[in-house]
C-alpha cells in the first residue's frame, strides 16, 4: 500500500491582502504537518486574491506576489508537505494565473492556467496568457510551464479551476504521462445548483483520469461574488471528501495510490488511450523532488465510505428537500456576501436599511441580521450594527408599517421613524415652479418620495460612517419599476440578482426556520410600493410568476419577443394567450427600456445564472434598436 495524506485548505482571501496570506499559508502548511499531511492544497490565487482584475496590470502587485512565494517557500523550509497555491506570476510581457508547487523551502516549479474564461463572470484572458502543452519558460530559475511532479510517494500533477471544467483539458496528458493525483487549484463562485454540477464533473474527470483528484476552493466573498468553499477529494470517481462549505479551514483524508495503479491497469480503456497518446505526444516533463514528504508508515487504511461499509451506501434520509436546501444556501451565499463586504471593505461602522414594511427591504434586513450573527460568531470579525428607518408617506399602510416595527422588535434593530410628507410637499412645489407653475405628473410625484428617502439614507450614511444597503430585487429591476436617485441608491445590493418569486420563498423559509411573526404580517400583505392611493405591483406589471418567466426566458434563455409569447401559454395554460402575449411585449419594451437604469444601480451580490449587472454578467447595449425583434418591412 502507498498510504499518503491528502489536505484540502479553504481560505478566504482579500485581494491585494499578501501579508495576511502569506500568514495564513504558513499557519496552514505548519497545520497540515502536524497532521501528518503529504500533499495539501490551497484555492486558486491564494496570495494575491482573486479576482485581482485589471490590478494585475500593476508590475508591483504581480512582483510582490513572487516575493510572497519566496517568503512562502522560506517559512516553510523545514514542512515536509508538499504544498500547491496559487499566483500570478509574469514572464517577459505575459501574465500567468499559475498553481505553484513547494517543498521543504524550494519552489519547484508553477503550472499556468490554460483554459481562461471569457464568459458570465469570468475576464480571465482580457489581462492573461494561457499555458499550452509542451510549454517551458523560466522565472528566476524556477521552471514554469507543462510540468508533472514525482515525490517519494508518487507523481502529482496541478492545474487551476477551469482546466478540470472540460474533458480537453491538461489533465489527461498529465495523467497519461504518469501522474496519479491531480491538485485542481479554484476560485470558483457560488451559483444556484453549482455543488452538484461541480461534484458530477469533478467525479468524472477523476473516474476518466483513473486518478486522485483534489479540488480546494476559495470561500468568501470579493465584491459581488460569493465563493463557497466546499473542498473535494475523489478517488477514480468516488468522492471520498466533502468539505463543508461557506466556512473557511483545513479538512484531510487519506488514500491508498496502490489502489489509483491497480485500477488503471485493469481498466483496459484507459491504457489503451493512454497508449495511444503515449504513441503520438510526448510525455509531460516531470520536475522531482527528492527531499523526503514525512513518515506515512503509521496512515491508517481508509475507512468505508460511508456507514453502509464497502458494498453498501449508507442508510441516511436526507434531513430537507431539495427546495429548503437550495433557499437555505442562497441565505448562507447571501449573508456571507454582506458580512464579507462590510468585513473587508474595512470603510464602515455599521448597516443602514430604509425599511418599508414591504417584502424586498424585509429580506435584505434578515441577510444584514444574518450578516451581523455570523460575525458574532466567527473569529476574526467585527460586530456589525444594524439600523432600519421608516419613513412613511401619506399612501403608507398601517399593515406594513406594523411589520415594519414588529420585526425590528423580534430581531433587536432600532428603528427611527421619519415621515417624508413635509418634504413631499416642498419637492412638489419646487418641481411645479420649475415647471413653470404646471403640476408634476403622476410617475414624478411617487419618484420624489423614493428620493427623497434615498437622499436621507446618503446623509445618514455618510455622517455615520456605515454601508446603506440597497433593497430591491431582480424582477422589478429588470423592468425598471424602480426610482433612480431612490430606491435604487445604495452602496451594495444584496437582492438584486434574486427574482421577486424567490424573494417571497426565501421569506417564507426564514419564517420557517425563525418563527418570526413580522414575516407572515409582511407575506399577508399586497406587494407595492406604496407611493400612491391603492397601489399594487402585480396590477402595475403583472403577476410576479409570468414577469420571473419572461424574465427567465427572455433574458436567460434568449427567446425572442414572438418566442416568448408563444412559450408562455403552456406554462400558464389558465390565462388568455392574448393577455400572455400582451404581457410578453411589455415585459420585453419596459426591459430594453430598463437598462439604462440598472446600469446605474450599485454593486450586486451574483447568485444565478442570470445576473443584472452589466459589469461583470448580461452586457447588452445600453442604446440598442429592437428592429430584430420583428420581420423586417415589405419594401417597395
Amino acid at each position: 500500500m502507498r498510504l499518503i495524506r491528502i489536505a484540502i485548505a479553504s481560505l478566504n482571501t482579500k485581494v491585494g491582502a499578501l501579508d495576511a496570506h502569506v500568514g495564513r499559508i504558513v499557519r496552514f502548511a505548519r497545520l497540515m504537518a502536524d497532521e501528518g499531511v503529504t500533499v495539501g492544497c490551497f484555492p486558486e490565487q491564494t496570495i494575491g486574491g482573486y479576482p485581482a482584475e485589471d490590478l494585475v496590470q500593476w508590475d508591483a502587485f504581480v512582483a510582490a506576489q513572487w516575493r510572497a512565494l519566496e517568503s512562502i517557500a522560506r517559512a516553510t523550509g523545514d514542512v515536509p508537505t508538499v504544498l500547491a497555491l496559487g499566483l500570478t506570476a509574469g514572464w517577459d510581457g505575459h501574465l500567468y494565473n499559475a498553481a505553484a508547487v513547494l517543498h521543504r523551502g524550494t519552489i519547484l516549479g508553477l503550472v499556468p492556467k490554460e483554459k481562461l474564461p471569457t464568459y458570465g463572470v469570468f475576464y480571465e484572458a482580457r489581462t492573461l496568457s494561457r499555458g499550452a502543452p509542451g510549454l517551458a519558460l523560466d522565472i528566476a530559475g524556477v521552471p514554469l510551464g507543462d510540468h508533472i511532479f514525482s515525490f517519494d510517494f508518487g507523481t502529482l500533477a496541478v492545474d487551476v479551476c477551469e482546466d478540470a471544467w472540460t474533458p480537453d483539458g491538461p489533465m489527461r496528458r498529465r495523467c497519461f504521462s504518469g501522474a496519479e493525483i491531480v491538485v485542481n487549484l479554484s476560485a470558483s463562485p457560488y451559483r444556484v445548483g453549482i455543488d452538484s454540477t461541480r461534484r458530477e464533473m469533478l467525479a468524472t474527470r477523476s473516474s476518466d483520469n483513473r486518478a486522485v483528484l483534489l479540488y480546494a476552493n476559495q470561500v468568501g466573498s470579493q465584491d459581488g461574488l460569493v465563493f463557497d468553499g466546499g473542498g473535494l477529494v475523489f478517488e477514480s470517481g468516488r468522492l471520498i471528501l466533502a468539505a463543508p462549505r461557506f466556512q473557511e479551514g483545513l479538512w484531510h483524508c487519506v488514500v491508498d495510490l496502490d489502489r489509483t495503479r491497480r485500477l488503471r491497469r485493469e481498466d483496459t480503456t484507459w491504457r489503451s488511450d493512454a497508449t495511444a497518446y503515449l504513441r503520438d505526444s510526448p510525455r509531460v516533463p516531470v520536475i522531482a523532488s527528492h527531499a523526503s514528504t514525512g513518515d506515512r508508515s503509521d496512515l491508517p487504511y481508509p475507512a468505508p465510505p460511508s456507514a453502509g461499509g464497502f458494498f453498501l451506501p449508507a442508510d441516511v434520509a436526507p434531513s430537507r428537500s431539495p427546495r429548503d436546501l437550495l433557499l437555505d444556501e442562497l441565505i448562507d451565499v447571501l449573508s456571507l456576501g454582506v458580512a464579507d463586504y462590510f468585513r473587508k471593505a474595512a470603510s464602515f461602522s455599521g448597516i443602514g436599511i430604509a425599511l418599508s414594511g414591504g417584502r424586498d427591504s424585509l429580506l435584505t434586513l434578515l441577510i444584514a441580521w444574518l450578516a451581523a450573527r455570523r460575525a458574532d460568531v466567527e473569529p476574526d470579525r467585527s460586530k456589525i450594527d444594524i439600523r432600519a428607518f421608516y419613513m412613511p408617506s401619506r399612501f403608507s399602510l398601517d399593515e406594513t408599517r406594523q411589520a415594519a416595527y414588529t420585526i425590528c422588535e423580534e430581531i433587536g434593530v432600532p428603528l427611527i421613524e421619519l415621515p417624508i410628507d413635509d418634504a413631499f410637499d416642498t419637492e412638489t412645489g419646487a418641481t411645479r415652479s420649475m415647471l413653470a407653475g404646471q403640476e408634476p405628473d403622476s410617475i414624478t410625484m411617487q419618484n420624489m418620495q423614493a428620493r427623497i428617502r434615498a437622499a436621507r439614507m446618503w446623509n445618514w450614511a455618510n455622517s455615520a460612517n456605515a454601508l446603506f444597503l440597497q433593497t430591491g430585487d431582480m424582477s422589478e429591476k429588470a423592468v425598471g419599476y424602480t426610482t433612480i436617485g431612490g430606491d435604487l441608491e445604495g452602496a451594495l445590493s444584496p437582492i438584486a440578482n434574486v427574482p421577486k418569486t424567490v424573494v417571497i420563498a426565501l421569506l417564507e423559509r426564514l419564517h420557517l426556520r425563525f418563527g418570526l411573526r413580522a414575516i407572515r404580517m409582511t407575506l399577508d400583505t399586497e406587494p407595492g410600493p406604496e407611493l400612491a392611493a391603492d397601489q399594487t405591483a402585480e396590477n402595475e406589471l403583472m403577476p410576479f410568476e409570468i414577469l420571473d418567466a419572461c424574465l427567465h426566458l427572455y433574458a436567460g434563455e434568449k427567446l425572442s419577443p414572438d418566442e416568448l409569447a408563444n412559450v408562455l401559454p403552456a406554462l400558464f395554460p389558465a390565462v388568455p394567450a392574448t393577455t400572455l402575449r400582451a404581457w410578453a411585449e411589455r415585459f420585453v419594451t419596459l426591459f430594453t427600456r430598463s437598462i439604462y437604469k440598472w446600469v446605474q444601480a450599485p454593486l450586486s451580490l451574483h447568485v444565478g445564472t442570470l445576473d443584472l449587472e452589466r459589469e461583470r454578467a448580461l452586457q447588452i447595449p445600453v442604446v440598442h434598436d429592437s428592429d430584430w425583434e420583428h420581420d423586417p418591412p415589405e419594401m417597395p
